[in-house]
């Protein structure tokens, strides 16, 4: 395994006041130890997926460890041969990840955790409801089996879809999961303070799982979608074989790129006949700026192009 890169996903529910300064002093911690990525802070936490060297990667986790709130993180690790991010960015947000409700706080209640190895034996019970939290785009690459989809394209999408089947789901054992555990902290807290009783939800989310549970022993169906350059990752938590369009986001096999309504960076087989021939002709700009720079060995900064796990 390539250990150049290492890139970890973290995350803590805990309340923050002093945000303006946490953000100038992590943006400086970071830019220092050359380390990429993005970290959130909101009120309610911080929420982060970055990449470095690992020695430069451990050396930002002492530091950050050093404050008491972030004492207990417990930060996911995985390894890539190419950077899976531009720039640095420490961003302050309402929250650290959306649902669109300030008022619901994990901090305040959550569902019971499952662990990975115990997850399996859990979900296998007939009388547990599995529901996936992510997006449609997510869920379309990979997931439990027998997992409900709720067809969502956002996060804050999901409380009304929650409220529309909460009749179906009273009286019964409700597991949740989601990406590194994040949005269930919140779609758990969201039906425990809707009065449900039995909700439960993966600790450490599908990569934990993915670097916890032996292939053989599996029940994930797929790959597993990441919000970063990667786009896809499998068990072991190695580089999946999906691709992103750049012009709609989605993620694609590496068979879509052999059709004719792929064009690299401008259209694909989700998108082609949904542009406009402005976009098109935008994108296949934008993509002749990108191929040149490559050329040049220089690295092009552009508009962002990934999912956000926030979102």
């Amino acid at each position: 395994m390539n250990k150049d890169i290492c890139i970890i996903a973290f995350y803590k529910f805990i309340k923050i006041s002093n945000l303006l300064q946490l953000q100038a002093k992590t943006h400086k911690l970071a830019e220092n130890l050359k380390i990429k990525g993005t970290i959130l802070l909101a009120p309610e936490g911080i929420n982060g997926t970055i990449e470095g060297k690992t020695k430069n990667i451990n050396s930002f986790l002492k530091s950050l460890k050093k404050d008491i709130r972030f004492k207990n993180l417990e930060p996911k690790f995985s390894y890539t041969k190419k950077d899976s991010f531009h720039r640095m960015k420490v961003r302050i947000k309402k929250e650290i990840v959306t649902i669109g409700d300030t008022k619901i706080n994990p901090n305040n209640h959550i569902g019971k955790y499952i662990d990975p190895l115990d997850w399996n034996k859990f979900i296998s019970d007939p009388d547990t409801i599995l529901i996936d939290t992510r997006n449609n785009y997510e869920v379309s690459i990979g997931t439990f089996k027998n997992a409900i989809n709720p067809n969502t394209k956002s996060f804050r999408e999901f409380p009304k879809w929650f409220e529309i089947n909460k009749d179906k789901l009273k009286n019964k054992k409700i597991a949740m999961f989601c990406t590194g555990g994040i949005r269930c902290e919140k779609s758990t807290s969201y039906a425990v303070k809707n009065g449900f009783k039995d909700v439960y939800h993966l600790k450490g989310g599908i990569l934990k799982y993915l670097e916890d549970v032996p292939k053989d022993k599996s029940l994930w169906n797929g790959e597993c979608f990441v919000f970063d350059q990667r786009v896809s990752i499998i068990h072991n938590l190695k580089p999946g074989n999906y691709i992103m369009c750049h012009a709609c986001r989605m993620p694609l096999k590496p068979e879509d790129k052999l059709l004719k309504t792929y064009i690299h960076g401008v259209a694909c087989k989700f998108c082609h006949d949904k542009k406009s021939d402005k976009h098109k002709k935008r994108y296949a700009d934008r993509q002749k700026q990108v191929d040149l720079a490559i050329l040049r060995g220089e690295k092009h900064i552009g508009k962002k192009v990934i999912h956000d796990e926030n979102e």
